[in-house]
């Protein structure tokens, strides 16, 4: 409502304006509406007001139903009726807000809004209702919580807010521009310059958007855009209200007259159609509201502020007979709405009280309103109902009235005894880790039961001792008894302990005493480090992955490679697939498919781990497979010869194909005698295991192979359509193989206790022939189940010889022989290498179909109940990997279980207990499989990564640069220096808890992500002007930007706002990988935990940090700041962090630390400039004093230059 050219008094709400109110009210007010109202202290007493009469409400004439009082004598602004619930919400002029339920308008909520501005426009959504005032947008629930308070600027005069969709809002006002803010973020996302200024009526249809001007204009607007389609010239003096319905927009304004401003009382009407105006409609009425009331008709229903309403046709003749007249208590109509259902109308008056006029004596606001919440009623006068079944109900809570007499309860002692519960035994693990000072003991959590919960145990029947209750959760320091745990120490779960310093402590040569990496677990869906593992150690796989680079940005073969080539630098360390495990996250199938677990459930141990552990199988291979397929990469990306990869990709199929893929044959056999073929192929098989196994008591035995070709050569009866017979019929499907993998994968799908007795009875099976045909004897099963409860593979559970050891619970074979026979059939069959193939194996392989497979890996699940299980695999690690890593050439057995990595004995690789140990996916690999494909790793990672690149940001312009990218004659050469500094956001807040004793436990540290990049040069003309500031933009959700460490503000790395250099992770990451690969020094402070949040492996000859530098051996690390100022007289990092300031600053201490040091020649002398650095810092408390003048880096001349782009 635009408020200019009605009574001026009105337009700023004045307590005084009201002073002279006569004593006796309104004789219209029903005092019955001012019920649970506060009267003014100077206002009068309500008890011999009038009644009014009730009114009969005549079906489809429009008549008053109730009035009620929203705030004495302080005028209604504003009226919305809800468009989820029955509810109607009035704004006062003095800030205040008041709710009204259904059509008896009963008092829901009333609450302050604003305590000094007149609340001009309400909008209803789903979870709360948005009040817009001068300058300030509030969205609070509808019992008055505020959900969030969104300032904006003390200059804006807002009046009107339009509501886009569900999280766009459009406000706009007596400015010259419209903003577009966002709701779920609270931010604005646009401000729209308005050519016309004074927005105060907004309204949109499936076509425009609709601005209404102070100035009398309508203003039509693009709805993607926001430009000006078309524009009505509506009103000379100004405009007062306008609706749009269908094809018509009518409007309401006032016109210049000599003496001012008047109304009137022509509506302009247009046709949208042809985009003119057609024949003004004349009313009776001064017009000050209108609003389209669509029924039968195209009713409009014009307001005058003295009370007048009249209904007309907006292309008809107006009557006078359609006027009726609202009786405000007041002298003035301050607001008109209309309920979505078109049943209700709503006044709002100059004396603060509310009319609802309805066409219907019980009418609804909205056709399909929800519940409203109420508050919940007293029980005080009523009690819960007791259920006596209930163990541990409390009886307190029934009244007992205070007597004399002898209770129930009171039992003659010779009819009972006290039998007090019994407190629980302290956990053992407690009394082994507990340190005592004086007469107490500390000891850390070991997470067994609930915090500050004790459980008692009702039944007898429950064990006092809980055998995997017990299991510790890292084999660290554990020095319990072997015999009481079934799940032997290194297939346990392990966990990092973390201390102050993060991992620098953290001792991970404990659990890998080989040169490996093992991968760290703590990283969201980290589940499938076992998997990536077997990935690696396939020798074919890993050249493949690592050849492999294309432009898309989360691209798994990309991140993958990546991750393998940091396996291959590894000597020994730990790697972490953070960026591959990134990248796996915003796939859409990896989410769809169930793989994305959320933090909660991976820590409790709530998914099956086993059926996820096969279906991110599937998933990678596949994933893979299609990543692979594209044989043509980018110009940017492309080798030096014209071509990529390895030299066995083939058109039309990928290398994962030719390893993984199977081609099959499907056929099709109605009982009709119609046969249909079908080719396809598949990565890999699942297990089907034979039917009837349970009722199966007599042990019948089973081979692997048997099970497996089953699997493979599937038949199975089920409904299919066929043609001939034109409908479903039942059908054989068969499958016939026409080709076999390189690699086979199975997934065992061992799922249930089915499977699982399977499994162990056919170990069983095996165990007795292999036993007999050893020419020992079965042995008891009670030596069979004492020897369960020892360790397998464990010298102390070692009660049966070694032979026997190796034969238990063994069913799968180490090789299989597969061979394709003439008609198209599989014969499969277990091998051992002492049998000698019938053919020779050239000619077997070439000839006669036959095939010898070896296992290379299995993937098992670890079943604790006290962790929730965890997944490792058995991996045969080849010749070439101890080549590279050890300098010798044999194969071996290793367990890997995240970082933990440990050789074993090969007959471990297949020995499954089910009860804790359960097979998931099985690998066997073609014997001499490497032979086959060339393993040459050409880098595909070329010098034009570093070249100029454009920036993903919209609004990043060329003034904004910040860096100097290389030219072709500036390409870093080995040796190089290069000074680097990164800066991070915070994804994930750590988790801690406070010990007993005070100290502080880290139980998952804070999940950091890279979000700016800085490299400077380190020598040349050039020297400290960088080459690459880029800023990583993220998709995912940020909860702490840093700002104050990292000079990161929320929006740098959005691209729609951002101004900064904008890219993505991958490009930034390739650039760095370049860096690595050629060979330069990066010269940095703190660059370890840069490199581990960036997630790269950067040799240590490569690596110059200062912090190391100008570091004693036991003292405290020295920050860049204090250093900077002692040695360099510089005062830098002083708001916030800067990176291109770091990052120069380190150079220049490398250069002071070469100069003092005499190029490392002179340590001794360097010693004492330490010693006085560390005493200059213990008497300054290692605090740089406030500068006076501030110096930086950036205020050097060599940053003139970049700041001249």
């Amino acid at each position: 409502m635009n408020f200019e050219g009605l009574d001026p008094g009105l337009a700023e709400y004045a307590p005084a304006m009201h002073s002279t109110l006569d004593p006796v009210l309104d004789a219209h007010l029903n005092p019955s509406l001012l019920q649970n109202v506060e009267l003014d202290p100077e206002g009068v007493a309500l008890e011999a007001l009038p009644v009014q009469e009730s009114v009969h409400i005549m079906e489809g004439v429009y008549s008053e139903l109730h009035s009620v009082v929203a705030e004495v004598g302080v005028p209604v602004s504003v009226s919305h009726f809800d468009l989820h619930e029955e509810m109607l919400w009035v704004g006062s002029h003095g800030g205040h807000a008041t709710s009204f339920f259904g059509p008896a308008l009963e008092r829901y909520s009333s609450f302050q809004v604003n305590g000094n501005d007149d609340i001009r426009q309400i909008q209803s959504l789903e979870n709360g209702i948005l009040f817009l005032t001068k300058n300030n947008l509030k969205y609070m629930a509808r019992g008055g919580l505020i959900i969030f308070d969104y300032l904006l600027d003390e200059s804006e005069d807002m009046h009107s807010l339009l509501l886009t969709d569900s999280s766009t809002l459009l406000v706009g006002g007596l400015q010259s521009h419209i903003l577009e803010i966002d709701l779920n973020t609270v931010q604005e996302t646009q401000k729209y310059a308005v050519e016309t200024p004074g927005v105060t009526v907004m309204r949109q249809t499936n076509r425009f958007f609709f601005c209404g001007h102070t100035s009398g204009k309508i203003s039509l607007r693009d709805l993607r855009t926001f430009k000006v389609e078309h524009e009505f010239d509506a009103f000379s003096g100004s405009l007062s209200d306008f609706d749009v319905h269908g094809n018509l927009l009518a409007a309401c304004g006032f016109s210049s007259r000599l003496t001012g401003l008047a109304c009137d009382r022509f509506l302009k009407v247009y046709d949208l159609r042809m985009m003119r105006a057609i024949t003004p409609l004349q009313v009776h009425v001064d017009p000050a509201f209108l609003r389209f009331i669509p029924t039968y008709t195209s009713r409009l229903a014009i307001i005058s502020q003295s009370g007048q309403c009249q209904f007309c046709e907006p292309t008809g003749l107006a009557n006078p007979a359609d006027i009726f007249h609202v009786n405000p208590v007041g002298p003035l109509l301050m607001t008109f709405d209309v309920s979505a259902s078109k049943q209700a109308l709503a006044f709002g008056d100059s004396e603060g009280c509310v009319h609802l006029w309805t066409d219907s004596p019980e009418p609804s606001f909205n056709p399909y309103s929800r519940e409203t919440e109420f508050a919940l009623p007293c029980l005080v006068d009523s009690l819960p109902p007791l259920d006596w079944s209930q163990d541990l109900l409390p009886l307190s809570l029934i009244p007992v009235p205070l007597t004399t007499d002898t209770l129930l309860s009171d039992w003659p002692a010779a009819n009972s005894a006290p039998a007090p519960r019994r407190a629980p035994p302290v956990d053992a693990e407690i009394l082994r880790t507990m340190k005592k000072v004086g007469f107490i003991g500390y000891a850390p959590n070991p997470r067994t039961r609930l915090r500050n919960q004790i459980p008692y145990r009702l039944k007898e029947s429950d064990s006092e001792f809980d055998t995997f209750s017990q299991v510790p959760e890292s084999p660290i320091g554990r020095e319990e008894e072997p015999h009481l745990h079934m799940v032997s120490k290194k297939y346990r779960k392990v966990t990092i302990k973390y201390s102050k310093l993060g991992l620098e402590d953290f001792d991970f040569k404990h659990y890998n005493k080989t040169l490996f990496a093992g991968l760290e677990p703590h990283i969201p869906n980290a589940y499938c480090n076992c998997m990536i593992q077997v990935l690696y150690f396939l020798e074919p796989v890993r050249c493949l992955i690592q050849n492999h680079l294309c432009q898309k940005e989360f691209c798994l073969a990309c991140e993958l490679g990546f991750l393998f080539h940091m396996l291959d630098l590894s000597r020994g360390d730990p790697c972490q697939g953070s960026n591959f495990l990134r990248a796996f996250r915003t796939i859409p199938e990896a989410s769809a498919l169930g793989l994305i677990l959320a933090d909660s459930d991976e820590a409790s141990g709530k998914g099956n781990l086993a059926r996820l552990i096969q279906r991110w199988n599937r998933f990678i291979l596949t994933q893979l497979h299609q990543d692979m397929q594209e044989l043509e990469v980018p110009q940017a990306y492309r080798s030096a010869g014209g071509s990529y990869g390895i030299s066995f990709c083939s058109s039309g199929d990928s290398v994962i194909g030719q390893l993984f893929s199977c081609e099959m044959e499907n056929c099709s056999l109605c009982r009709c005698g119609s046969e249909t073929v079908r080719a396809s192929s598949t990565l890999l098989f699942t297990l089907s295991y034979p039917e009837g196994r349970n009722s199966d008591k007599t042990g019948k035995n089973y081979d692997f192979a048997q099970v497996l070709k089953r699997s493979i050569c599937l038949e199975q009866n089920t409904q299919a359509w066929c043609d001939n017979c034109e409908k479903y019929q039942p059908t054989i499907q068969t499958r016939n193989i026409r080709h076999l993998p390189d690699i086979l994968v199975i997934n065992c799908e061992v799922n249930s206790s089915k499977e699982a007795d399977f499994w162990r009875a056919q170990a069983e099976v095996a165990f007795k022939m292999a036993m007999k045909k050893h020419g020992g004897e079965v042995v008891k099963n009670k030596e069979f189940a004492r020897a369960d409860r020892k360790e397998v593979g464990s010298p102390e559970g070692a009660l049966l010889c070694p032979s026997m050891e190796e034969l238990k619970n063994v069913w799968l074979p180490f090789s299989l022989r597969m061979k394709m026979t003439k008609n198209k059939g599989l014969d499969v069959c277990n091998w051992t290498d002492g049998e000698e193939v019938q053919w020779g194996p050239a000619r077997a392989e070439e000839e006669h179909g036959v095939y010898v497979y070896d296992l290379m890996a299995t993937v098992v699940h670890i079943l604790d109940s006290r962790t929730g299980g965890s997944l490792v695999a058995h991996i045969k690690v080849g010749e070439t990997y101890h080549q590279r890593k050890e300098g010798v050439t044999h194969q071996q057995w290793y367990l890997f279980n995240d970082f933990l990595i440990e050789p074993i004995d090969k007959h471990e690789a297949v020995q499954f207990d089910m009860n804790w140990k359960v097979p998931a996916i099985l690998y066997y690999v073609k014997r001499n499989l490497n032979s086959r494909y060339n393993l040459n790793i050409k880098n595909p990672i070329e010098a034009s990564v570093l070249l100029a690149e454009a920036s993903l940001a919209r609004k990043q312009r060329k003034t904004h640069t910040t860096f100097i990218p290389l030219m072709l004659n500036e390409m870093p050469q080995v040796g190089d220096l290069v000074g680097l500094d990164a800066e991070f956001v915070t994804l994930n807040e750590e988790e801690a808890e406070l010990r007993s004793d005070g100290t502080k436990s880290t139980i998952k540290p804070s999940q950091m992500s890279v979000a700016r990049i800085t490299c400077v040069r380190g020598q040349g003309p050039n020297e400290g002007i960088p080459f690459i500031d880029d800023y990583i933009s993220t998709q995912e959700q940020v909860v702490d930007y840093l700002t104050q460490y990292s000079g990161i503000k929320p929006g740098d790395l959005d691209a729609k706002i951002s101004s900064k250099h904008l890219t993505t992770l991958k490009s930034t990451y390739l650039k760095l990988r370049f860096l690595i690969d050629i060979g330069v020094k990066f010269v940095g402070h703190g660059l370890q935990k840069d490199f581990r949040v960036i997630n790269l492996m950067v040799p240590k000859d490569q690596v110059l940090d200062t912090v190391y530098l100008f570091h004693m051996p036991r003292k405290r690390m020295i920050s860049l700041r204090f250093l900077a100022w002692y040695f360099l007289d510089l005062k830098i990092q002083g708001e916030t962090h800067d990176s291109i300031e770091d990052a120069r600053t380190a150079l220049q201490l490398y250069r002071k630390y070469l100069e003092l040091s005499k190029n490392g020649t002179e340590p001794e002398s360097f010693h004492k400039v330490l010693k006085g650095l560390y005493e200059k810092g213990r008497k300054m408390d290692w605090k740089v004093p406030e500068p006076e003048g501030q110096t930086s880096p950036k205020n050097a001349a060599v940053f003139s230059s970049v700041l001249a782009l």
